[in-house]
C-alpha cells in the first residue's frame, strides 16, 4: 500500500471511469462499514497541510451560519464579510472570490481554522454517505484529493 500515493493524480486521472463505475453499484451497506476505517488510514499518509490543494483551487459553500461565525470572529459586519470575501455562484451559494483561498496562508494553515465553513470540516467527506450520494463531486475530488483518492481504491478493492 506504500506506493498507492505515488503517482496518485495520473493514477486518479487514469481511474476516473472505474470510479464512476464503482460508485454506480457499490453496495452502500458494505461501504459504509469500511468507511471509517478507511478515512482513518487515508489521513494516516496524507497530511493536509503538505497539499492544501482544496484550499488552493476551490472554494467551499460559505452558508449563512458560516458567515454568521466567520465575519464575528474578524470583527465585521456581514454585508461587508460578504463584499470583500465572497461571491454568488451559479448555483445560489456563497463562494470565495479568488482563489486560492483568502484565509490560506503560505504556511498551508487556515486563518479561520477553528470556525471554518462547515464544507471545509467536512471535506474531503470520506467518512459520510456523501461519498457514494454525490458520485460526481467524490470523483472529481478524487482528481485534487490524495485522501479521496486513496480511499476509492481501497473501496474498490475491500468492499466489492
Amino acid at each position: 500500500m506504500e506506493d498507492l500515493l505515488n503517482n496518485w493524480e495520473k493514477k486518479s486521472a487514469e481511474h476516473q471511469k472505474n470510479y464512476q463505475q464503482y460508485l454506480k453499484k457499490a453496495n452502500k451497506n458494505k461501504v459504509l462499514k469500511v468507511l471509517p476505517d478507511l478515512h482513518e488510514a487515508a489521513f494516516e499518509k496524507v497530511n493536509c497541510l503538505e497539499c492544501a490543494n482544496c484550499c488552493k483551487n476551490y472554494s467551499p459553500r460559505f452558508k449563512m451560519p458560516d458567515i454568521k461565525r466567520i465575519s464575528k470572529v474578524l470583527g465585521m459586519k456581514e454585508t461587508a464579510f460578504i463584499e470583500q470575501y465572497l461571491q454568488m455562484d451559479n448555483e445560489g451559494d456563497y463562494v470565495v472570490k479568488s482563489t486560492p483561498c483568502p484565509f490560506l496562508g503560505s504556511d498551508n494553515f487556515c486563518s479561520i481554522y477553528d470556525h471554518r465553513p462547515s464544507d471545509c470540516a467536512r471535506f474531503p467527506y470520506t467518512d459520510e454517505d456523501v461519498l457514494l450520494k454525490r458520485p460526481l463531486i467524490t470523483i472529481k475530488n478524487s482528481s485534487f484529493c490524495p485522501a479521496v483518492y486513496y480511499v476509492l481504491e481501497n473501496l474498490m478493492v475491500v468492499a466489492k
